[in-house]
C-alpha cells in the first residue's frame, strides 16, 4: 500500500495540493465541509509564481486558456488621473508572462477535474485530529475515522485544525477593511485590462475577464461587521463621481451577485506550519490582505514545495521540515509586504497622506515599479519528478 494523506479543505490550497500530492504517487483525500463544492466568488490575478506552481502540478496550460493577461492599466485617482501604468509586456519579457485575471470559479472547477470524484469527500467536516503513532495521524469526520501518513490542514483562514494544533495562538485579525465584489452579468466595454483607483480609504478596482465580463471590488475602511441593505445601491451612491468604468461596472452588475466579506488576516505569524505529521498550508497558514494579489499565489506555492519535499526527503518528517523551513519566511514575508501595500495604498484616508503617498507614484519610474513587482513573482518552483 501506498503512502496516503488527507488534506482538509476543497479550495485553491487544498485541491492544489491534492493534485501534487497525486502526481508523486499519493493516495489521497479531500474532506470539505460545505455539502458541495459551490463554484462561487468572483475574480482572481495569478501573478507568474502563482502560473509556474500550476505549471508544475499539470494545470497551467488549461489555466491560462481560461485567463485573460492583464498587459493595460494601472492606478488611478477618483478623477480618473493616472497615478501608475502597468506594463504587462514588461512583466511578459521578465518573468514570461503578464498577470492573468481568471473567475475564481473557473480556476476552482480547472482544479477540481483534475481530480477523480473518488478523492473528494463533500459534505464531511474534520472534527479532531491526532497522532496515534509514529506513522500514523488520525483524523474524525462526521461518522468517518481516517488514518493516513500525512494530514495536510488546508481549511481557510478561519481553520478549526489550525486552532487545535495552536491554542495559544491569536485569532485572524480584522484589517480595518471590508470588501464588495462581484461579476458583471454582461460584457463591459472598458479600456484596460486591471485598474486600481485610490480615494480616501477607498479604492475600486476591476480585472477584465477574456469572455469580456470583469470582475469588479469596491475597499472601504469601516468597522468591522458592517453590512448594507442594499450593497449596489450603497456603492452607487459612494462611487457615482468617480471616474469611468466605475459607474459602468457597478450597472451591468445584479444585486444579488454583490459579495461582501470582512478583510481579516493571521496577523501574527505562526511559529511553524507542522507539528508531527500534519502540514499547515495556504490561508490556514498565513492569510494575508488582497493588497499584492499574493493569497493563493502563496497557496500553490505550498503546495507544490510540500508535494517536492515528499519527493526528495528520505521520510515524511524530513520533508515536513523542509517544507516548513522553505516556505514560512517567504509567505511570512510576503504577508507583512501585503500588509504594508495596504496601510500605503486604500487605508490611506488623511488628504495630506494622500496627497504625498499620490505625488511619489507619479514620480517614481516605470522601471522601479516594475521591479517591486518582481520581488513576489520570481519565484521558481521545484520539479516534481
Amino acid at each position: 500500500m501506498g503512502n496516503t494523506a488527507v488534506v482538509v479543505g476543497g479550495g485553491i490550497g487544498g485541491l492544489a495540493t491534492a493534485i501534487g500530492l497525486r502526481r508523486i504517487g499519493w493516495e489521497v483525500t479531500v474532506v470539505e465541509r460545505a455539502s458541495m463544492l459551490e463554484d462561487a466568488g468572483a475574480g482572481i490575478s495569478l501573478a507568474a509564481n502563482g502560473l509556474r506552481a500550476l505549471d508544475e502540478l499539470g494545470v497551467g496550460e488549461a489555466v491560462r486558456d481560461a485567463s485573460r493577461g492583464q498587459y493595460s492599466g494601472g492606478t488611478r485617482t477618483p478623477q480618473g488621473g493616472w497615478l501608475a501604468r502597468m506594463d504587462g509586456s514588461a512583466l511578459e519579457k521578465t518573468v514570461g508572462t503578464p498577470i492573468m485575471g481568471i473567475p475564481r470559479s473557473t480556476l476552482h472547477r480547472l482544479l477540481r477535474e483534475s481530480l477523480p470524484a473518488e478523492a473528494l469527500l463533500i459534505g464531511s467536516e474534520a472534527g479532531s485530529v491526532e497522532q496515534i503513532g509514529p506513522g500514523t495521524v488520525r483524523i474524525g469526520c462526521g461518522g468517518t475515522v481516517l488514518d493516513a501518513d500525512l494530514v495536510v490542514a488546508a481549511d481557510g483562514i478561519g481553520s478549526k485544525l489550525r486552532s487545535h494544533l495552536f491554542p495559544a495562538h491569536p485569532s485572524p485579525a480584522y484589517s480595518g477593511s471590508t470588501v464588495l465584489r462581484a461579476i458583471t452579468e454582461q460584457a463591459v466595454d472598458l479600456r484596460t485590462d486591471f485598474e486600481l483607483t485610490w480615494g480616501h480609504g477607498a479604492e475600486f478596482g476591476h480585472i477584465a475577464f477574456h469572455d469580456g465580463r470583469a470582475e469588479w471590488h469596491a475597499v472601504l475602511n469601516l468597522p468591522a461587521g458592517t453590512r448594507f441593505a442594499d450593497p449596489l445601491a450603497e456603492l452607487r451612491r459612494r462611487f457615482h463621481n468617480w471616474h469611468d468604468p466605475i459607474p459602468a461596472l457597478l450597472d451591468a452588475t445584479r444585486p444579488a451577485a454583490v459579495l461582501h466579506h470582512d478583510i481579516n488576516e493571521l496577523r501574527t505569524p505562526l511559529p511553524s506550519y507542522t507539528i508531527g505529521r500534519i502540514a499547515v498550508l495556504g490561508d490556514a497558514a498565513h492569510a494575508m490582505t488582497p493588497n499584492l494579489g499574493q493569497g493563493a499565489c502563496q497557496a500553490l506555492e505550498d503546495a507544490v514545495t510540500l508535494a517536492a519535499a515528499l519527493t526528495t526527503e528520505p521520510t515524511v518528517e524530513a520533508a515536513l521540515a523542509r517544507y516548513d523551513f522553505e516556505r514560512r519566511p517567504r509567505s511570512q514575508a510576503v504577508a507583512r509586504a501585503a500588509r504594508r501595500a495596504g496601510r500605503m495604498g486604500q487605508q490611506l484616508s488623511h488628504p495630506l497622506a494622500v496627497t504625498l503617498r499620490n505625488t511619489a507614484m507619479r514620480l517614481t519610474p516605470s522601471r522601479a515599479a516594475t521591479r517591486m513587482i518582481l520581488r513576489h513573482h520570481t519565484w521558481v518552483p521545484p520539479q516534481l519528478n
